[in-house]
């Protein structure tokens, strides 16, 4: 008599029978399979990294130099390819890059140029420091054009820009040149009692020095007047940004106080510029005229002018009414 599981049907009892011989055997050749040969517990591209991924899917075929195509317009130089076999353009000062060699997602950085983590980031508000390719040389350079360039990786772009110009390195440091002026003062309007200021900025190489006069005075501003006063701001190579010196101005204002007259070196906007500002506190009406912003240095000088107006109240008020008026 075959036996019979208590507790179900007769038509189920062989087919459990069965079950329960075949597990243990199941079990026996799941043991004795390799490793390899096991079933994946998840897809393989889920354990692998991306960049790995990224290097099997493109793959390097056998390299034929022959059919590799020729990159132009590449400023910051060229650089072999993921691959190692064709030419492709390196990356500029300022592009993303890859801080691992290894990798060749970004892409590399081009002559003169390495790839670092950019600092100036706020990490406070989340934002992250990322790869960029940053000039090894921050030093400025005189080239063969006559103009300066802020470092030798400017520079390289420029020659590779406009290869018909020869393009070559004179002498470190900037190009010898008379002033500049960059910046021209503004003419200005305004009504007595009021503060107004004049600037003016001015790019030389050995530094300028720039001063201010008014038509029809033979005096440097700001003169033995106590309502006028004289900044100066410039940078040169050695002055550190933020740094502030205070010196007397050499002119007929020395009865002046250090507040009203002052030299102030505090870095910016641009190396090798001055900008110079005329300030007039309490505005009279013998202040109108033309004043003039004259630079100089060893090589030669620039000016640059503009006129101030200067109105009573009553006359602004009637003025500003016509100009509404005008609108309509």
């Amino acid at each position: 008599m075959p036996r019979v599981f208590t507790g179900l049907p007769a038509n189920y009892a062989a087919p459990t029978l069965a079950l329960s011989l075949l597990l243990p055997l199941l079990l026996v050749v799941w043991t004795q399979l390799p490793v390899s040969a096991r079933p994946s517990t998840g897809p393989d591209y889920l354990r692998r990294g991306w960049l790995r991924l990224l290097a099997e899917g493109e793959g390097c075929a056998p390299c034929r130099p022959e059919e590799c195509a020729a990159p132009r317009g590449c400023l910051a130089g060229r650089v072999r390819d993921a691959c190692g076999c064709c030419w492709e353009c390196a990356n500029l000062e300022g592009q993303l890059c890859d801080l691992d060699p290894s990798a060749n997602f970004y892409g590399r950085c081009g002559e003169q140029l390495e790839c670092r983590l950019d600092a100036g980031g706020d990490l406070s508000r989340g934002e992250v420091p990322e790869p960029l390719c940053v000039c090894r040389s921050q030093r400025p350079l005189c080239g063969s054009d006559g103009r300066t360039y802020a470092q030798i990786c400017r520079l390289q772009e420029a020659a590779r820009a406009r290869l018909d110009a020869n393009l070559t390195v004179v002498h470190p440091g900037p190009c010898e040149s008379e002033p500049q002026i960059l910046s021209q003062p503004h003419n200005i309007w305004n009504v007595t009692g009021q503060d107004v200021i004049f600037g003016c900025e001015v790019f030389a190489y050995p530094m300028a020095s720039i001063e201010w006069r008014k038509d029809g005075l033979d005096i440097q501003l700001p003169g033995d007047d106590p309502h006028i006063s004289v900044q100066v701001g410039g940078r040169e190579q050695g002055h550190t940004p933020g740094k502030k010196t205070t010196t007397k101005n050499r002119t007929s204002a020395d009865d002046l106080a250090d507040s009203k007259v002052c030299l102030q070196f505090r870095g910016g906007p641009q190396k090798f510029e001055v900008t110079g500002w005329l300030q007039i506190q309490a505005l009279r009406p013998s202040d109108e005229g033309t004043y003039r912003c004259l630079a100089r240095n060893a090589l030669g000088q620039a000016e640059a002018s503009a006129t101030l107006t200067v109105l009573t109240p009553g006359k602004g008020a009637l003025i500003a009414g016509h100009q509404e008026d005008g609108l309509h």
